[in-house]
């Protein structure tokens, strides 16, 4: 990792920390922090800002420090991106012992001695259930809104204002008194070990954001390798007997594939915008996502061998908002999401992940995601809308999609 090193001072001491105790520690500290785990890995990461700033920025993936980024939807200058600085950084393996620690050189000492004399004292995970708030006028309302949208949607495909439009909607959750951030994350990790599981504290904004997205924007190994990804298209991982469904077994509708067609002919263009034929194309196929199937098509790119360091920067600024969650064409799918959604997605459908951690990046799609406010959480949801899409249908996707978190959690 750029600009880290490794502390062997007696300012932090490796026997007392534990992923947890560190965890809360810089929640009453209020300093921002982020938990993450790759996908098909088994450490995780952490990372804790000191600074205490709401630091803006835009990501150029060739400039920034290590740390972790985390974007909202709707950010046309690019400069909007919260990043926390990674002053202190810890990585745990599957027992969740501590196999690494570091902090960097512009890190107040003072501050990170403010860790070692807390009261590091194991305690036990409090059992915890999401309750969902119990349908009334106001949850109606919300389908109502929501399918009245699809129709619009439709209405207006037909007409030709655009291809594709992604419409989202809200599920408001009632958290326990004592509901335990870091167990939730935990669970999330062992119920979907191939999604990007994260958990980011935000003080200044009095929240944090627990999600399980599946879905890769730009990706950069230690090696120059570049990886993204259309995902689109969604059907239950089960049968109507409630039993798992083959992944080569499964079937699609031409609206489905049409809607993952989309994306992948979205991200094609953008190769063809910076002139780069060289990429790798495998796909489409049927993948597993938690309670959901998907079709994934798989891009990559060694950016060695095509002399473009940059890419990932580059590609960034042209993908988001892909139109896995926008829709196509871009510009008239957001007038549109803008008027009928009528609220603020915030990160929903943005970006988050690792910048420069270990000389490596990986900026996921904010998907299967949740915003938790005090005792309440609201969780996001979106589908696709295509001229062949049944409000009711697109409803109960989202549904399902809202599953995917709730399920670990209950």
């Amino acid at each position: 990792m750029e600009a880290m090193e490794t502390v062997q001072s007696e300012n932090i001491s490796i026997r007392t920390h534990s992923l947890s105790n560190l965890w809360s520690t810089a929640e009453r500290g209020g300093y921002p922090a982020a938990l993450w785990r790759l996908p098909r890995a088994n450490e995780k990461q952490l990372i804790i800002d000191l600074s205490s700033e709401d630091r803006r920025t835009k990501v150029d993936l060739e400039e920034l420090p290590a740390g972790f980024a985390i974007s909202p939807f709707l950010n046309p200058e690019g400069d909007q991106t919260r990043f926390l600085r990674a002053d202190l950084y810890f990585s745990f393996d599957s027992e969740e012992h501590l196999i690494a620690e570091k902090t960097s050189p512009s890190a107040d000492f003072w501050r990170i001695q403010a860790f070692e004399d807390d009261a590091f004292e194991e305690v036990d995970a409090p059992d915890y259930n999401l309750s969902p708030i119990p349908l009334d006028l106001e949850s109606l309302s919300e389908r109502e809104k929501f399918e009245e949208s699809v129709r619009q949607a439709v209405t207006e495909i037909k007409l030709g204002a655009f291809q594709k439009v992604v419409l989202s909607r809200r599920k408001w959750v009632k958290l326990p008194a004592q509901f335990d951030h870091v167990a939730a994350f935990h669970r999330l990790c062992e119920a979907y070990p191939h999604a990007f599981i994260s958990l980011v504290s935000l003080p200044e904004s009095a929240c944090v954001w627990l999600g399980a997205t599946p879905e890769i924007l730009v990706s950069q190994d230690q090696q120059g390798i570049f990886r993204t990804m259309s995902l689109a298209g969604t059907q239950s991982a089960l049968d109507q007997n409630n039993h798992p469904i083959p992944l080569d077994q499964a079937r699609w509708s031409h609206k489905e594939i049409e809607e993952q067609a989309l994306v992948s002919r979205y991200i094609i263009e953008c190769f063809k915008k910076i002139r780069l034929r060289e990429y790798a194309e495998s796909g489409p196929q049927t993948v597993k996502a938690g309670n959901l199937l998907h079709l994934r098509t798989d891009y990559k790119i060694d950016t060695k061998a095509v002399n473009f360091p940059q890419l990932s920067t580059v590609m960034l600024d042209l993908l988001h908002p892909t139109s896995a969650v926008c829709g196509t064409p871009k510009p008239s799918a957001l007038r549109f999401i803008e008027h009928y959604e009528a609220y603020d997605r915030t990160y929903y459908s943005g970006f988050l992940g690792p910048v420069n951690v270990n000389n490596e990046s990986h900026l996921f799609v904010n998907l299967r995601t949740m915003k938790i406010e005090g005792d309440q959480a609201i969780l996001y949801a979106g589908a696709g809308i295509t001229e062949s899409s049944i409000p009711e249908q697109e409803w109960n996707e989202t549904e399902l999609k809202c599953q995917t978190l709730l399920s670990a959690l209950l």
